[in-house]
């Protein structure tokens, strides 16, 4: 089907559909298929209650789609959504399709992850550059400032997890100038690639003494490489977002630390400002949202409990 087609299906599809008198915000994740975007998810049905808005939540099955994200932008703009709220798979390849939206009158709100350009209303995210920070001084702490460690990275072109990459690498350099990174490799969001990331490094570096990962998929697969090869708990490791199997790494010991977004909030904020913008108020141009670090010693503090196991099924059942 020609693309010209497609949208125009899609646009008769909206007006069918549409529900009267109802604002409608597209939010658009990187992917569906992490326990991050279901909370990111959560956060953005919950301001869709308390602002009465309809919450269209759409998104590619893994983070390196992003062609199929600008299908389903390009999809959002010619059912004339009221807004849309962007988490960019790459920061070059989506520039285009929210100028389009833009140009249609469609207000967009970048989060978590940035985009070449400006022009958009608002950047929700967590301040990434300087959570790899927290995690590179919190690995460098593990290791008493000397060690040699390796990194599972995300994706070319993905802005946040680059910004946090980037964080790590300039506080080992200025902090902890005895700790050297021997090896970095791209996973590109999948945990089985990151595993086998991870054994290569072990098998090629016997001496390796930390991980750092950028994303949750990577944390992951860090995890089941240390696990296999009986390594866990004596390579330090700090991780990157949460997952269950990640807090239970944590309680025994297989990671040392992960640095901790709050996703439910960066959904919730994405629909706040478009909200904002469309009752006629100017949204901040850049909201940046704390990390933080959390340990096993951590794990029973309330905030901490609220932050890895915020009430989703209240929100995704009400769907």
């Amino acid at each position: 089907m020609r693309r010209r087609d497609w949208l125009a299906m899609a646009a008769f599809s909206a007006a069918a559909c549409r529900k009267s008198g109802r604002r409608r915000i597209a939010v658009i994740p990187k992917s569906t298929a992490h326990i991050f975007w279901v909370s990111v998810q959560a956060g953005a049905l919950a301001a869709g209650q308390e602002f009465d808005v309809e919450i269209l939540w759409n998104g590619a099955p893994t983070e390196t789609e992003f062609s199929r994200q600008i299908q389903i932008v390009d999809s959002m703009v010619a059912q004339r959504v009221d807004g849309i709220a962007l988490a960019a798979s790459d920061r070059k390849a989506l520039v285009g399709s929210v100028d389009r939206a833009m140009s249609a009158g469609i207000p967009v709100a970048i989060f978590d992850s940035g985009l070449d350009s400006e022009n958009y209303i608002t950047f929700v995210a967590t301040d990434n550059y300087e959570a790899g920070r927290l995690g590179a001084k919190k690995l460098g702490e593990l290791l008493g400032g000397k060690g040699s460690v390796a990194v599972v990275m995300h994706a070319p072109g993905s802005q946040s997890t680059m910004d946090r990459e980037r964080g790590f690498r300039d506080l080992l350099a200025a902090d902890y100038p005895e700790i050297r990174i021997v090896a970095e490799q791209f996973a590109m969001g999948d945990r089985a690639k990151a595993r086998a990331a991870a054994e290569n490094m072990l098998a090629a570096h016997a001496g390796l003494q930390g991980f750092f990962a950028s994303t949750e998929p990577a944390s992951a697969g860090i995890s089941l490489a240390l696990k296999s090869r009986e390594r866990a708990g004596k390579v330090r490791f700090v991780g990157f977002d949460f997952s269950d199997a990640m807090v239970e790494d944590l309680r025994s010991g297989a990671m040392d630390a992960m640095v901790v977004q709050n996703p439910f909030q960066l959904g919730y904020e994405a629909v706040r400002t478009l909200n904002e913008k469309l009752n006629g108020r100017e949204p901040a141009k850049r909201l940046d949202l704390p990390a933080r670090v959390v340990t096993k010693d951590d794990l029973d503090d309330e905030e901490v409990r609220r932050v890895l196991s915020p009430d989703i099924k209240k929100y995704l059942n009400g769907r």
